[in-house]
Parts: C-alpha cells; structure tokens; sequence
C-alpha cells in the first residue's frame, strides 16, 4: 500500500476530506512546541479550517524529547489523519496544515533561527505539565530542574521549552524584531500567567533586561478539550483501509473539541473565532471549570479504574457505582467551587458524562494515569483547598487522591507490576517499598511531596484524615467496595 503524502494526495477516496487549498502557497505564521495527538487533533485542525483564506498561518512542529513524530510525517509531507470516533461509526479527515516537523535535538539552530524570524507571530506549546520545568505545587520556574540548569549555563543551545522560548525572544530583541505571543494549550491553571510567571523568571536570570522585555510579551491563556487516545497498530490499519494510504500516525478522536482563547496577540492573529473557538478577555474561569470537572474526573476515573481492572474510561462508565461517584464528585464538590455566570454547569456535566460514555473511544486509564505528580495539584488539589477553606467535605476528591496514592506503589490488586510514569516515580516507589503494607506510613510520606502537596495539605488535619482514610479502605476492602462506599 502507498504512503499518505503530497504525492498520493489525489488518490484519495472521494468521502475523506482533504485540505481544500494549495499546500504549496502556505507558509508558516505559528511554531508549536510539543507537537504531539492532541496538538493534532485540536489546534491543527483550527488551523486547517482557515488556511484556504489565511495562507500565512500554517504550522511548523518541534519535537523537544523524540523525534518519533517527524520520523512518522516527514515521509508524509506533514499530512495525517484524524479519525473521529462516534457510535456512528469512524469519520475520516486528512490534515495539511502541518508544514514540517523539527527534531529540537539535532535541529535545535534551525528552530530557533525560525521562531526567530519576524514571520513567526505566535509560538504555541503543548509540552505537558512536565515540559515547563515548574514546580506543580507553586506555579514557580523550578530553578534545579537539570534542564534548567543546563540552560542557564548553555543559554544558545537550550534544551527546555522555557529555555528555547527566552532564546529566541532574546533574538528578537537584539534584531529589533517584535516579540511573537506565547500560547500554551497545557492543562494548567491560568495557563497563560503561569508560563509568562515560568519564562520571565527564566529570563531574569540569564539578564534583568530580558527578564524586563520578556514581561512585556503577550501570554494569551487558553482552555483547550478533546479526547485524544492513544493511536494503536489496530488504528492505523482501520483509518489505511478508509483513506487507501498508509498513515504512520494517524490520530483517533471524539467529535467534540472547545478551544476559548483570551484576545491578546499584538502582533496578529488568525481569526480563530471563524474555525470556532472563543474569544473571551478572560478566559480562567473556563479553564477552571475543565479542569476541576473534566480532568479532575478523568484523573479520579483513571486511577480508580485501572486499579479495579477497567482498560478503558467506558469500561469504568459501566459500572454504576463509577458513575454515581463522578456525578456527585462534579455536582456535589466541584460545581460549587466555580463561578460561571452564564453556564449552566448542569449541562456541561452531562455533556462530559455523555462523553466519557463514547464506546467507540478507547481512552486507556493507564494513559490518563500518567505524570499524577504534576497533574493533581490543579486537578484534585486546588478543588480540595476551596472546600477547605468553605469548610466543606471532599469525600469523593479525597478518593481521588487516595486513589493516586494507591496507584503509584506500583503493585496492582492481583499483585502485579503496575508501569507508573511519572518524573517523581523513583522516589514514590521508595517511599512506598518503606512503607509496606501500613497505609498511614504510605500516606505520611507521600504527602510530604512538597512539590505536589505544598505545605498547607500535608499540615491540614481533615485533609488528612480524609485521604488517609480513603487509602485505608483501599487497601482493606479494594478499590470496588471503596467506591460503593463513597459513591452512596
């Protein structure tokens, strides 16, 4: 079978949709770092739907860690397809609006000579909570993360994305160029604030002066949503036999996807709104809302459900009692906790509870379970202070902690190994072969993670006595009549 590409574009089948304009006429207005599925499955395909009248924002892609990706595309001419999954059946769409994929390590000068150059108006990131070299706990720039370290020494060849963005924002300003927006498209709480916060301590402390000019750029923050699995070898071969080409990596997702984007991008942007994101002057409260109702849930389902045998997050939405927990995790304790004048709160839960449903969407829970130790301080923890400070319970977010705590020992319910990935994996794996088999040992040394917990949790009696009682139960009765317990 022939290879998806420029080339063998016109062979194929009349029911795929193609890119509706002239690849050769489209040049590159954005650099995204971090160009894995889900950047793929949601801003790319923005980006398609405008390019036939916006030809001067296409992407080039950065791989920062693998080159995995451009190793998959660059036989393709950057062009994949994304497949979208519904109870209807799978839906076909091939994607042009990648130009080129850069491998940062053997590519790193010519990436950055490129987000230097004043055609780049904006650089967007999906790098993951890990990428940005912060602590998760305080939002602040992680000034002994070895990447930083190394770039602070070595700032022209820089490895981290806070690195690869102060170096050519540096570039920039010594070549009298405007500096290009900043958009990260990461599930972090005030994603926009928080980076411009990361990226200008880095660049204080290459020079004050850079650290000045870079807290005049414009970090846009954004809310971002789409399921995206991981693409399998059974996937490829299904979306093969619907677009008559072989795709190396082709991209499985949902048919929903939101994208609210706050308006700030002095130097242009493309009109995103007519592709059909949000413009909003402030975008927090949205990006709040999904992460405390989304991807707290996901996380609660992840954890819970791998540990109680479930492969897939509908596997888990199976099982009532899974249900009644998430209802009345969002209902009960963290609906409450978000102001949304306007929303109806209601829906959106049952629109996301709809979702999770998606048979045709094999979102593996071991994929949702990975990196918790950065996930969880904006996922559970931030909703778990404001019920706190409310003098409110947590039952079920407590679960969701105790859960993670559970999950990261890395021995399952049968006894079997469980693969955690997760920066911090080593140390919580010590922490629990100390702790055996005792949960209260196990938990008093987790929660001393300051860089997931701060200090305020691991000090706060109810916290405590909640999450401890929770794992408690895990360990004692197992994670199926722990959530029959809790779910009520």
């Amino acid at each position: 079978m022939t290879r998806l590409s420029a080339a063998t574009l016109s062979q194929v089948p009349a029911g795929v949709t193609v890119p509706k304009y002239d690849r050769s006429r489209i040049t590159p207005g954005i650099v995204h770092l971090g160009i894995g599925a889900f950047h793929r499955a949601h801003m790319a395909v923005y980006v398609d739907d405008l390019l036939a009248r916006h030809p001067d924002w296409a992407i080039v892609g950065a791989s920062l860690r693998r080159p995995d990706t451009k190793e998959a595309l660059e036989p393709q001419d950057g062009l994949y397809t994304v497949a979208v999954r519904d109870a209807s059946g799978t839906h076909p769409r091939v994607i042009g609006s990648i130009l080129r994929v850069l491998d940062a390590n053997t590519e790193r000068e010519e990436l950055l000579a490129l987000m230097a150059s004043p055609a780049i108006r904006i650089v967007s990131l999906t790098v993951t909570e890990k990428g940005y070299c912060h602590d998760p706990a305080t939002g602040e720039l992680d000034q002994r993360h070895p990447d930083i370290v190394h770039d602070l020494a070595n700032p022209a060849v820089p490895k981290s994305a806070p690195g690869m963005l102060v170096e050519a924002l540096a570039r920039r300003k010594a070549a009298g160029i405007a500096p290009f927006a900043v958009m990260s498209c990461d599930n972090l709480p005030s994603n926009g604030a928080t980076v411009k916060r990361i990226v200008a301590k880095f660049a204080s402390l290459r020079d004050a002066a850079l650290g000045e000019y870079v807290g005049h750029v414009a970090f846009p923050g954004t809310m971002v949503d789409r399921i995206v699995p991981s693409t399998t070898d059974a996937d490829r071969e299904t979306v093969a036999g619907m677009i008559g080409a072989e795709d190396a990596w082709p991209i499985m997702t949902e048919p929903f996807t939101q994208w609210v984007i706050e308006d700030h991008f002095p130097d242009g942007r493309p009109p995103f709104e007519q592709a059909g994101a949000q413009m909003v002057e402030d975008v927090e409260p949205f990006e709040r809302m999904k992460l405390r109702m989304l991807n707290g849930s996901h996380s609660t389902m992840a954890y819970l459900g791998y540990l109680a045998g479930y492969e897939y997050i509908s596997d888990v939405m199976g099982d009532d009692n899974f249900v009644k927990l998430i209802h009345g995790l969002m209902t009960e304790e963290a609906m409450p906790t978000l102001d949304m004048p306007g929303v109806d709160l209601g829906a959106y839960r049952d629109q996301l509870l709809d979702r999770f449903r998606n048979p045709a969407l094999k979102h593996r829970t071991w994929q949702i379970a990975m990196d918790g130790s950065q996930k969880l301080p904006q996922r559970l923890l931030g909703t778990i202070r404001d019920r706190l400070k409310a003098n409110q319970p947590f039952e079920r977010l407590g679960l969701g902690v105790a859960a993670w705590m559970r999950y990261v020992v890395g021995i399952d319910e049968k006894g079997e190994s469980i693969d955690v990935r997760d920066p911090l994996a080593m140390r919580m794996m010590a922490i629990a072969a100390d702790a055996g088999d005792d949960a209260e040992a196990l938990y008093v040394g987790l929660v001393a993670l300051t860089e997931v917990f701060g200090s305020d949790l691991a000090d706060n009696q109810t916290f405590g006595e909640t999450v401890a009682t929770h794992l408690d139960s895990l360990f004692e009765v197992g994670v199926k009549a722990t959530v029959a317990e809790v779910a009520g």
